[in-house]
Order: structure tokens, then C-alpha cells, then sequence
């Protein structure tokens, strides 16, 4: 047979081989494409919290869908304020996809937002001046500004002790975990005594907080506590100046708190100038039952702790503790008292049951 009659005949058979499979590929699909392109995965957010200048103590919801993601991929959310920072904690990188492909966490504040989709063995930076690209274990990358929030924020108020004082709605992540803010949770009875509560709603503990609506400066500040000698020990009650703008000095924080972190055991009483890491800026002790009166006397360069048995009387102190802090301290400008009663998130005995503190009286002597 003719070598070139056979190749003849291959290429005519080849040729419409070709021609079918174009046909069938055009018929089905609009064309043979690589199949993987189709299923690219992509990030969808469906709530973005408002555009806001970061900081600590301000944290919000963010949600959003994944499509085409893999098992056991991950979502990993950066918050920007200045540079990048990872959320909700740099110690809590990662975001569960649920089943159904959608994904939800807390964040502080930002001016934009990040989702990064990412593989199961994926270490995330905790900060980043520039967000990062898809490759080395990124799948996927999307941005959003935050929402401009053009309906003002109603803020709710209070009257305890003769000044005006707003209640907290918005979330936390003081106690190393969310904490979320109910303003029920807070209100004065027929005495004038302030109430504290934590109490639980939709399956999740609501705590309180109430702060000045003006700084007062240097003085003495007392405030009479009924007992809070039987608080759990992951609930945290707190008396403390804070300044939301100056972050630099640690915004002017300075702290009496009711708390046993976590762990029965510990201590129940602290005297703090922030940061607390610094060994000496901690005075711990054991606080006795019954009311008690604590104070602090803030002047230049120095302040005394102090806390007194009952109810104090002019001429008579009974001084169960005093501690002075001369390092560190801040000098007033923006800071206001904070009154809040919260959960701490770490620790051997999570919280167990509802808990109300109240505050009978807060005076404030130049």
C-alpha cells in the first residue's frame, strides 16, 4: 500500500476527529476551557463596619461569603489603621468558613478592611504596611473602605453622684476577648445608687459601662463599692481614667479593678498604672468583704491608691491598703472616669451566672 495514501487518510480522519471535538466543546461550553478558571475563589463582603480611626478599645462586626474555597482554608482579616493590622487579635489570626461559605468575626476599627483567603498552614503577619498579594499560601485578596456612617450616634446618658455620665453600647475587646455592651445594663434606683450588670442574651454574655462626659483632672477620686467580695472570677470590675485619643501614653490609663483573671486562686484586688507589664506599675492584695471605699490622689508626677474599710467619714479612715506610683504617670488633658463591669475571656473558670455590682457613691475633690 501507498505510505503516502495511509498519511493521506490519518490526516483526513485526524482533521475531523479535531473538527467534532471543536463542535461538541463549542456546543457545551462556549469553548474548551481550562476547567480551574471557572472555579477561581473570590471574597465577598456583606457587612463592613463604619470608617473610623483605629484603637483598642473599638471593635466592630465584619461579615462576607467565599466562593470555590477548599477544605480547610481560612480567612484571615486585616483592619487599616495607619498600616495593617491583623484582626481580631494577633494571637487570633484566622476566621472559620462555615459551612455554608460564610464567615464572621469581630474587628477594631479602621479606615478600610482586608480578607485574605488563605491555606490551612498560612502564618499571617501581625502588622503590614502594605497589604499582601495572592502567592505563598494567600488563594485570594479583597479590600473595602469602611462604611461612612452619616446617621449620628445616638448616645445614651446617665446621672449618678451629681454628673452626667454616658452609657457604653458599643463592643470591646477588654478581658482579652469580645466583650458586647448593653445599655440596660446599667442604670441608677431610688437611692442614687449605680447598678452594674452583666446578664445574658441570645446565648452571649452583655456587660456595662459607664464613662464622664468631662474630664475633671488632677484630685482625689473616691468611689463607694458595695461587696464584691463573692464576684466570679472571670467577671472584672473596673474604676479607670482612659483618653481615646492620646494611644502614645497609653491613654492616660490608671486602674482599681475587682478580679481574679480567670483563676481562683489569684488575688482579688489591683492598683494599675499602664502599661501593666512593667512589674512595677502592679500592686496586687486581697480585698476583705463588706462596702469598701477606693481612691485616687493624682497630682503631678505622682498618684496614691488607696482603699479604705466602709464608708469614709471626715477624721476617720480605716486604710486596709495604700500603694503610691511616682513613675510613669500621666499628666491630664482628654481622659474621663470609666466605670465598667466585664468578662475575662482567659482563665481556668469561665463565667457561670448573671452578676450586678453597685456603686454607691462617686465624689471627685479638686
Amino acid at each position: 500500500m501507498n505510505p503516502e495514501l495511509v498519511n493521506r487518510g490519518s490526516n483526513k480522519f485526524f482533521t475531523k476527529c479535531l473538527f467534532f471535538v471543536i463542535i461538541v466543546c463549542s456546543v457545551l461550553g462556549g469553548g474548551c476551557r481550562n476547567p480551574q478558571s471557572a472555579l477561581q475563589p473570590s471574597i465577598i463582603f456583606t457587612k463592613i463596619p463604619p470608617a473610623a480611626d483605629g484603637g483598642p478599645d473599638k471593635v466592630g462586626t465584619i461579615e462576607g461569603t467565599v466562593t470555590n474555597a477548599r477544605p480547610g482554608q481560612q480567612i484571615v482579616l486585616y483592619a487599616k489603621s495607619g498600616v495593617w493590622w491583623v484582626q481580631p487579635f494577633a494571637d487570633q489570626p484566622f476566621t472559620k468558613i462555615e459551612t455554608d461559605s460564610n464567615w464572621k468575626s469581630s474587628t477594631h476599627y479602621g479606615t478600610e478592611y482586608a480578607a485574605l483567603l488563605v491555606e490551612p498552614d498560612y502564618l499571617p503577619l501581625p502588622r503590614s504596611d502594605t497589604l499582601p498579594l495572592p502567592g505563598n499560601g494567600i488563594v485570594a485578596v479583597e479590600s473595602v473602605k469602611g462604611e461612612q456612617n452619616s446617621t449620628p450616634e445616638v448616645v445614651k446618658t446617665l446621672n449618678f453622684s451629681g454628673y452626667e455620665w454616658k452609657i457604653r453600647t458599643n463592643t470591646s475587646d477588654r478581658g482579652a476577648t469580645i466583650n458586647y455592651f448593653d445599655s440596660a445594663n446599667a442604670w441608677v434606683d431610688a437611692n442614687g445608687f449605680l447598678h452594674l450588670r452583666i446578664a445574658k442574651q441570645s446565648e452571649k454574655w452583655t456587660c456595662a459601662e459607664i464613662s464622664l462626659t468631662r474630664s475633671l483632672g488632677y484630685g482625689k477620686y473616691n468611689f463607694v463599692v458595695s461587696d464584691v467580695s463573692q464576684l466570679e472570677p472571670a467577671a472584672v470590675f473596673s474604676m479607670f481614667t482612659w483618653d481615646d485619643l492620646e494611644a502614645d501614653r497609653n491613654h492616660r490609663e490608671m486602674d482599681i479593678e475587682v478580679s481574679r483573671w480567670g483563676d481562683p486562686a489569684n488575688q482579688n484586688m489591683q492598683f494599675v498604672i499602664q502599661p501593666y507589664y512593667i512589674p512595677a506599675n502592679v500592686a496586687r492584695f486581697a480585698a476583705p468583704p463588706g462596702v469598701l471605699t477606693h481612691s485616687f490622689d493624682w497630682g503631678p508626677g505622682r498618684v496614691k491608691f488607696k482603699m479604705i474599710k466602709g464608708k469614709v467619714e471626715r477624721g476617720k479612715e480605716q486604710v486596709i491598703t495604700e500603694h503610691s506610683f511616682t513613675s510613669g504617670i500621666p499628666a491630664p488633658e482628654g481622659e474621663t472616669i470609666h466605670l465598667n463591669l466585664y468578662v475575662f475571656g482567659f482563665g481556668k473558670n469561665p463565667l457561670q451566672k448573671e452578676t450586678e455590682i453597685i456603686i454607691e457613691k462617686f465624689e471627685f475633690l479638686p
